[in-house]
């Protein structure tokens, strides 16, 4: 009796072992394999991590998931998989997008009916694109016959669901919350990044209170850099750091440090790919620039920021400032979000007496108006926030004196209309909806320039964040477009550029600086700004056009120039000894004379004109440039990560975003289908901006620096 007792007991203990998981989906494939599509919304296959104009996904597993954003919201359709036996007591996935029951979910069928549902967490502005595990009790449906069917049916914000790795287990994927408590006495908590890992959002209280929330890639690995928040505020607190990690395993939150100086300042500037005269922030994502002001002195660069990944998200306003629009100290943090998914999106900047106001975009609220009287170190929110409600973003601040009033620019959607409409106030709080012109995307720009110069004759430019810009008349309350649009940029590394507000009268320039999309990949943080750059207003052939030129200050980088002149050309490759190095502010004038192509070769990189064709290219990109009486001029700034192209004074600018060999430094001219000659070469190599300047009352650049 006993032995058979055993036995049973023996018998069901084995049955009651966990068995190893069933994957029913990785979507790693190149298409759907044996899933039934139907509509438009999931595309042909599995995407690859985030898709065009969406905000960037996070905690999937491998490289491909289920993302149903194929087209944006308004695509609809359902993903179907072929019968399956249940075989586990869960089925575990990872699930992300809209929360709408029906519309946006992941559905279990069984004898065509639906037992089990789940939907994305995201039902309103803001939110986040991280997928988070999801299971299902399945127990009593053990041995039944099962499809699973992915649902969009929604057309609306977050109208899509994000679904990956559905595997069958008898274990439940659980998810819990981890704390850790500490007492601040330094000056920065320090988190440990790594791309790849699973983003997962991250809290920070203080005596209880919620003061930072974002989302962040943590690692109990070796990290790719440390992500540093500053607590300095908050010396002597009791802190309480909290995420959600996977049941039973570790959490990366007892690898947090608190440091006095940014963890492994050491290397700061110093990496590989750093750009040496173009700004990038100290660490994690940067991209539109906003807030561009002169103030007290000190020329004000604010960005779109993400202080803890290498990736877009976690919108901050970032803060830099210099005295001469090259050697930038970055400053902490100016505006922080106010909670975690109401965001910091783009915005402006002016200045008014003792005060910086700026105007941002928050994306859990609206057009809100922020105050700083100490230089643009900290701001405070208007109480009255949000200002102007409506569906889009990114306001333009400007003053317009002949009315005495304020104007703010804003991108503004309706329905599938896409504009930038134009709001009035005359004590910043109040608002009143004005006038609206179509066919702008985001990021507004407006300004007034005199044409050639002569303030008797002065226009309004009006663009958005491709550059493309018009030229009219603006009355203060609506813009009355003469020309345009006309293409400005024809290179690959400009996006959302702002010029600044309130440069002094006497000096008098229009000062602009674009978001310099280029990825640095390995390093601790991503992207850059272009250059800044002057813009006038000339009369051409075809009308008044802008022109684009590197702001003189350029020229306190110059630690050596050499010349050349009356230099032939006939071949591939004409070395120019001398010539080359890794930082360049190059001048050329080049006669075309009976070659068919001519260009130079800079580090690598041709810079080609075509002249039978009127084309200037670079890198795949192209642009009109016709040669004057024979001859085009040619200025070049070279740096780690960009070839700066200006052609003809400024008619053609192409900024273009590239990595640049370290063991090719050489400066080659060449010539094809006959002979050309270069005029004039001028070559000068210049400094860091980290590097002491000589003699000339300059700080080197210093980060951190109040």
């Amino acid at each position: 009796m006993k032995t058979a007792a055993l036995t049973l007991v023996l018998a069901c203990a084995a049955a009651c072992q966990p068995h190893p998981d069933i994957r029913i989906a990785d979507f790693e494939g190149a298409d759907y394999g044996a899933w039934t599509v139907e509509g438009t919304a999931f595309g042909t296959g599995p995407a690859h991590g985030t898709l065009p104009n969406q905000m960037p996904v996070s905690g999937f597993v491998g490289e491909g998931l289920v993302n149903s954003y194929f087209g944006g919201d308004g695509s609809t359709g359902t993903l179907t998989s072929p019968p399956f036996t249940i075989e586990r007591r869960f089925i575990n996935f990872l699930i992300g997008g809209g929360r709408y029951p029906g519309e946006t979910c992941l559905d279990l069928l069984v004898d065509g009916r639906v037992v089990r549902t789940a939907t994305g967490p995201n039902n309103r502005p803001g939110g986040s694109e991280r997928l988070v595990w999801r299971s299902w009790a399945v127990s009593d449906l053990l041995g039944r016959e099962a499809v699973l069917r992915i649902v969009d049916s929604a057309t609306g914000g977050w109208g899509h669901i994000n679904v990956d790795e559905i595997t069958q287990s008898d274990e439940r994927v659980a998810e819990e919350l981890r704390t850790r408590e500490l007492t601040i006495g330094k000056g920065y908590l320090s988190f440990p990044v790594k791309r790849g890992e699973v983003m997962r959002k991250v809290t920070v209280r203080v005596e209880g209170g919620r003061v930072r929330e974002f989302e962040a890639e943590l690692t109990r690995d070796t990290p790719d850099f440390w992500a540093f928040l500053d607590v300095s505020a908050y010396r002597g607190s009791r802190v309480t750091i909290s995420t959600i990690a996977v049941k039973g395993k570790p959490s990366a939150l007892e690898l947090v440090t608190q440091d006095d100086e940014i963890k492994r300042a050491e290397n700061l500037y110093r990496e590989k790919l750093r750009p040496q005269f173009h700004f990038t922030s100290r660490r994690g994502w940067n991209n539109d620039p906003n807030g561009l002001v002169f103030h007290d002195g000190e020329y004000h660069l604010f960005y779109q920021h993400n202080p803890y990944g290498w990736s877009w998200g976690n919108m901050h306003w970032g803060h830099a400032a210099s005295s001469d629009l090259v050697h930038w100290r970055e400053l902490p943090v100016a505006i922080y979000p106010r909670e975690f998914g109401d965001w910091v999106f783009s915005g402006s900047a002016a200045s008014l007496g003792d005060t910086i106001v700026a105007a941002y975009t928050s994306t859990g609220r609206g057009e809100c108006i922020a105050f700083s009287t100490d230089r643009g170190r900290t701001f405070a929110d208007y109480e009255g926030d949000p200002v102007v409600v409506h569906q889009g973003r990114d306001p333009k601040l400007i003053r317009y004196e002949p009315g005495q009033h304020w104007v703010m620019a804003v991108y503004d959607e309706i329905g599938e209309s896409r504009g930038i409409a134009f709001y009035t106030s005359t004590d910043l709080k109040t608002w009143e909806r004005q006038s609206r012109i179509e066919g702008y995307f985001e990021c507004p720009e407006i300004f007034e320039i005199a044409l050639d110069g002569d303030p008797a004759r002065r226009r309004w430019v009006v663009y958005s964040a491709d550059g493309a810009y018009s030229i009219g008349a603006f009355d203060g309350r609506a813009f009355t477009p003469e020309s345009g649009k006309h293409r400005y940029n024809w290179g690959n590394c400009f996006y959302a550029s702002q010029t600044f507000n309130n440069i002094p009268p006497a000096d008098g320039r229009r000062i602009q600086i674009a978001w310099g999309t280029r990825e640095f990949p390995g390093m601790p943080w991503n992207q850059m700004m272009d250059f800044p750059v002057e813009l006038t207003l000339r009369t051409t052939d075809e009308g008044p056009r802008l022109f684009a030129w590197p702001v003189r200050e350029i020229e306190s980088l110059r630690a050596s120039t050499e010349e050349w002149t009356d230099l032939p050309v006939a071949g591939d490759a004409v070395p120019i000894p001398g010539a080359g190095g890794e930082l360049l502010d190059l001048e050329a004038e080049i006669d075309v004379g009976t070659a068919t192509e001519v260009g130079l070769r800079v580090r690598g990189v041709p810079i080609t004109l075509s002249a039978p064709d009127g084309k200037l290219s670079c890198s795949g990109c192209e642009a009109p440039l016709e040669a004057e009486t024979g001859r085009i001029r040619l200025r070049v700034l070279v740096d780690r990560g960009s070839v700066e192209i200006y052609a003809n004074g400024g008619r053609v600018y192409m900024p273009i975003g590239v990595l640049l060999r370290d063991e090719d430094r050489a400066v080659e001219a060449f010539a094809a289908g006959g002979e050309a000659r270069i005029v004039s070469l001028r070559v000068s190599r210049l400094r860091s901006i980290r590097s002491p300047q000589p003699d000339n009352g300059l700080k080197p650049i210093v980060y951190g620096e109040p």
